[in-house]
């Protein structure tokens, strides 16, 4: 397939950045993008391709986060462990959520109001439960080792979050070319002419929300061990879920490379802003609005859509 042949050829262009850089900072701006593109990848499963626009995916994020931090620090659970536990807590949150969603017909705006109001609850039961460090938050102890999940240097988090983009559009790819993937669309695009045409959209939706919200969980996972450092505001706050949706709205929602693209472009414009502007704390987060508002007035379909629209336009000028 030319997707998997595309795939390939991206991640061998990127496999030797940390060997060919040798700024830190350029490191960890590489391993932040790739954070950034694998939750765009978990929210374009459900809202890209579902068309089931969920507002606090920081639900699913901090689910995981927590998840992989409490066994680790409370249980003495190994993060690898740890890390695959936190992808299946955060489709267990995401499968409640759904089924209460979908099971009473809400979509649209209520589905999106319903998911904001779930993580901004579970931030405020982090925030008074002992378990979860309350409002100090889990701080995870420092012991280096790759069975630990705790690299020497940034090289081995780089793989790691290489491996979590490489995992998100496999799984997209498949999206593109499966059953599955083709009544996910169906549901999208009209769900009465899926229902119509034998499509069980309640399953199919479960099965999206599901599989988005263990992704988120893994990337929630990925935070935790990076940082060192959990609390509530991180976990369930509106950042995380802002994140996850412009970044595959910048890029171009529903599509392969639409997230990678625009975590680029979002990481960029983030960094330019923070450094500008040092001393006007908050301004990127205006930015973001303004540039959330400028392309879905003027680029719906994102910076890949924009791409393949000009793609096109010089293949008609050269014939």
């Amino acid at each position: 397939m030319k997707s998997i042949s595309a795939i390939t050829v991206v991640l061998i262009l990127m496999l030797p950045i940390p060997w060919l850089v040798q700024s830190e900072f350029f490191l960890n701006f590489a391993i932040m993008l790739l954070f950034s593109a694998f939750l765009g990848q978990a929210w374009n499963v459900l809202g890209g391709y579902g068309g089931q626009f969920s507002f606090g995916h920081a639900a699913f994020f901090g689910t995981g986060a927590y998840a992989t931090a409490v066994l680790q620090t409370a249980f003495g659970i190994n993060p690898w462990v740890g890390f695959v536990l936190a992808g299946l807590a955060g489709a267990g949150i995401g499968l409640v959520v759904g089924f209460l969603s979908f099971r009473f017909g809400l979509k649209g705006a209520y589905f999106a109001l319903v998911t904001l109001a779930v993580a901004e609850v579970l931030r405020i039961l982090a925030n008074t439960a002992d378990f979860t460090g309350a409002g100090v938050g889990i701080l995870i102890p420092l012991d280096q080792g790759a069975a630990n999940l705790q690299f020497a240097d940034k090289t081995g988090f780089y793989l790691l979050a290489l491996a979590l983009v490489a995992l998100g559009l496999f799984i997209t790819a498949h999206l593109d070319n499966s059953r599955f993937g083709a009544r996910l669309m169906a549901v999208r695009e009209n769900e009465d002419a899926a229902r119509a045409s034998g499509v069980n959209v309640f399953e199919i939706k479960l099965r999206a929300i599901a599989l988005s919200s263990s992704l988120a969980g893994l990337a929630g996972a990925f935070y935790t061990q990076y940082f060192l450092y959990l609390d509530p505001t991180i976990a369930y706050g509106p950042t995380v879920s802002i994140e996850a949706i412009l970044v595959p709205i910048i890029g171009g929602t529903g599509t392969l490379f639409g997230p990678l693209l625009g975590a680029a472009a979002l990481h960029t414009i983030s960094e330019i802003t923070q450094h500008v502007a040092a001393d006007a704390p908050g301004l990127n987060l205006v930015v973001y609005g303004v540039l959330l508002v400028f392309m879905v007035s003027f680029l719906p379909s994102g910076l890949w859509g924009l791409a393949t629209r000009l793609r096109r336009r010089k293949m008609d000028l050269s014939n």
